[in-house]
């Protein structure tokens, strides 16, 4: 039977639960077991499709077109999990397939009740990830904190779960513990109060992620145990640090690996995470700098900058240019500047290169255009992402077509020259008003054309990447397109969609339809990011 491992949070939201359930199952992974990630959301959509960035951060597509919170990419990028819809669970979900039930006499005429057929459900779900992965291990991050309303029905599913398997459910405990700037001294008791809440709900933690600014220290190590209830060495030192890809290092060094098979009866098989120790130790060492500027919109959040937004382009970044042996130097530009000052756009010229993500609606898209325009004619790399693809057709159809007022019909359904236009399917469910989960979502083939910078970088003929999008390149304008310069780099040979375009004689302009940025990984940097940081670094000497 598979172990089942619940990751909790205690005192605040942001103190890395997403990372901390990553990187236990990173540690698990080198020992020798296999592991599945799961998310828990407290939030009663469906899904996080329909939220915008800003209030959780971007939203992350699965291989299977499942769109979830950014969790399901740090999953994937410390283990290699493929996610998929059944890795993400939402308030929503177990409500709306419990009340499905009900109305097909599922429940056999008895009374539904939100205890225990939520839980069950919520249990149902998890374990069929063990069965469906074969997993030995199958780590749970539940959203929130200890004392939320929101999210104590996933909480009562995990007591429920430890009542019916005693010796094969754990919990770990992942707090804040404050140092005052005025006191100087780590403080436990938002902790210890934190520890009583989950005791309250019937969960006594096993281990406890101690999360500070620094390390903890022995005396608040048999604090923690005497007021919650643990062994003094399983409070887990989890300070904070200049990578997230050094907490598995660290934790390894807690023995948390050990630990936590030594709970379960087991031994390791393996120790193999001497990669990732290297790799991690690497990355402090290298100095030479290439400055990336991506140019977005969904970057505020009242008097804050949420980086979170575009977090897998970011680690992305990192990932292609630590390989190369660079230190990326990243800035947020905001399009809706470029819009109010266009002079502000020899700002640009300071950046090695240039990303444009993904987005939707008007919003900061005039500044996005003349963001491209100004690179393009100056030859500085250029990377676009989606929407970043689709304004890089609509700035060279305005500005070397001579299509001056080509546009996409998502922000200008009237434009004469709809370079961008949304595909037939999606027009029915915006009608409709289909909008949750109803995008070109996933994975689809697409066809490298020879010779091109992308059949370069990738080194195959044929791809799968992941889409999020309800616009394309009209296939009426290809012609014009490539007659004044631009190269169709890929296309979906299912439907001959445009997947990636190029531009001739220069350093690196590249769009896709795709997002690239979904599949890469620390130790495998993605081929197309890997290219455009190459021709940033060039740029830069």
């Amino acid at each position: 039977m598979a172990k089942y491992i619940f990751v909790c949070g205690g005192v605040m939201s942001s103190v890395g639960k997403g990372v901390a359930t990553a990187s236990i199952g990173k540690i698990l992974q080198t020992r020798g077991y296999s592991v599945s990630l799961v998310k828990c959301d407290m939030y009663v959509n469906i899904d996080a499709g329909t939220i915008r960035p800003t209030e959780h951060g971007e939203v992350f597509v699965g291989e299977d077109g499942i769109e979830a919170v950014q969790d399901l990419g740090t999953y994937e990028r410390f283990t290699g999990q493929v996610s998929t819809a059944a890795h993400y669970i939402t308030t929503g979900q177990v409500y709306a397939e419990v009340i499905r039930r009900e109305r097909n006499l599922e429940y056999d005429g008895e009374d539904v009740e939100v205890v225990p057929d939520i839980p069950n459900e919520i249990i149902r779900r998890i374990e069929n990830v063990a069965k469906k992965d074969k997993s030995d291990f199958v780590v749970v991050e539940i959203g929130g904190t200890a004392g939320e309303y929101q999210n104590v029905l996933f909480l009562e599913a995990a007591r429920m779960m430890k009542l019916r398997h005693k010796s094969d459910v754990l919990f770990v405990l992942v707090s804040y513990l404050p140092v005052p700037g005025k006191v100087g001294e780590m403080k436990t008791k938002p902790t210890q109060y934190a520890s009583r809440t989950l005791n309250s709900i019937g969960i006594q933690a096993d281990f406890i992620l101690c999360r500070s600014e620094q390390p903890i220290d022995d005396k608040r190590r048999k604090k923690l145990a005497l007021f919650c209830n643990i062994e003094p060495e399983d409070a887990i030192s989890a300070p904070d640090v200049d990578s997230i890809y050094d907490v598995p290092v660290n934790f390894a060094k807690d023995e948390l690996d050990i630990k936590i098979l030594k709970k379960f009866s087991l031994k390791p098989k393996k120790n193999a995470l001497g990669e990732w120790i290297d790799f991690a130790a690497r990355v402090k060492k290298l100095d030479r700098p290439v400055k990336i500027g991506i140019v977005g919109k969904y970057f505020n959040t009242g008097e804050f900058t949420l980086a979170d937004s575009y977090i897998s382009v970011i680690e992305s970044i990192r990932h292609a240019s630590w390989n190369l042996g660079l230190n990326p130097k990243i800035s947020w530009l905001n399009a809706e500047e470029y819009e109010k000052n266009p002079r502000i756009l020899a700002e640009l010229k300071k950046y090695d290169g240039i990303i444009v993500p993904g987005g939707f609606g008007a919003r900061g898209v005039e500044g996005k255009i003349k963001a491209i325009e100004f690179c393009r004619k100056r030859n500085i790399p250029f990377f676009g992402l989606c929407y970043g693809l689709q304004l890089a057709v609509v700035e060279f159809a305005r500005n070397a077509c001579g299509l001056k007022k080509a546009h996409t019909t998502e922000v200008d359904s009237g434009t004469p020259y709809p370079v961008i236009d949304i595909m037939p399917e999606q027009s029915v469910n915006i009608k409709k008003k289909r909008m949750g989960a109803s995008m070109r979502l996933g994975a689809y083939l697409c066809e490298l054309r020879e010779g091109t910078i992308s059949a370069r970088a990738y080194g195959v003929k044929e791809i799968s990447e992941r889409h999020r999008h309800r616009y394309e390149v009209s296939n009426e304008y290809i012609e014009l397109l490539i007659k004044n310069g631009l190269t169709v780099g890929g296309v979906n040979p299912q439907r001959n969609l445009v997947e990636i375009m190029e531009l001739k004689k220069h350093p690196f302009f590249l769009g896709t339809q795709f997002h690239p940025e979904f599949k890469s990984r620390p130790l495998s940097p993605h081929p197309l990011f890997r290219a455009f940081i190459r021709a940033a670094g060039r740029n830069r000497r």
